[in-house]
């Protein structure tokens, strides 16, 4: 039985249409993650190399204090608050401090004790504490900044920096993921045409792993 050649035409020109469509889209998925975690991987490249020669890098500190005494009417209304566990200030107390210290007080959870009130307000580069004494009204205030560098290097590490930040890490952290499986299919689907392909993955796969092995002690 003779097969027809329109058949056998039409099944040749299907057949490298279905890698052609699938190397198609994974270049699609390439470009699209590489754009999404382009960002995030020049931060985390840079911020790289900074932490790894923190020691080296020097930064000067800034701290400023303020010390002062709240108004009697904001003292009364500290006093009518009492709490046994951690709880913002009142609104009212917050926006004055806000307006005292030019920091966003907000409604952070306070330590309440029987004599003061402590708020702990670290943030990515910066360290800032207030302390209010419940009998006077006498607040003091502090924060210490610690530069750019130090701002981006938190960021690198997650540290003090909110909910919000953590799930953009992670969306960089899929896109980055996304990026280098995508990149290894196309490297499996051009590595005949490329003979240094694998000796130069397996390079990249066994230094890293030798030197960990026996340089790192």
């Amino acid at each position: 039985m003779s097969s027809n050649p329109s058949d056998e035409a039409h099944a040749a020109e299907r057949g490298p249409q279905r890698p052609r469509k699938w190397g198609r889209q994974l270049i699609a998925w390439h470009w699209i993650s590489s754009a999404i975690s382009l960002v995030g991987m020049l931060l985390f490249a840079i911020t790289g190399i900074t932490l790894n020669h923190a020691s080296q890098i020097e930064t000067k500190p800034e701290t400023r204090t303020i010390m002062a005494e709240m108004p009697s009417e904001l003292l009364e209304i500290l006093g009518q608050h009492v709490h046994d566990d951690d709880a913002p200030l009142p609104i009212e107390v917050a926006n004055w401090l806000t307006e005292q210290t030019s920091f966003s007080i907000g409604q952070r959870d306070a330590e309440w004790s029987e004599d003061e009130v402590y708020l702990s307000m670290p943030g990515p580069g910066r360290d800032a504490w207030l302390a209010i004494d419940r009998e006077t009204g006498e607040f003091e205030f502090e924060e210490t900044q610690r530069g750019l560098i130090s701002y981006l290097n938190d960021l690198h590490k997650g540290r003090n920096t909110g909910p919000a930040w953590r799930w953009t890490l992670d969306l960089f952290a899929i896109a980055t993921l996304v990026f280098c499986l995508t990149g290894l299919l196309l490297l499996i689907q051009h590595a005949r045409r490329r003979r240094m392909t694998w000796p130069l993955v397996g390079l990249g796969f066994v230094a890293p792993f030798l030197i960990a092995i026996l340089l790192i002690h």
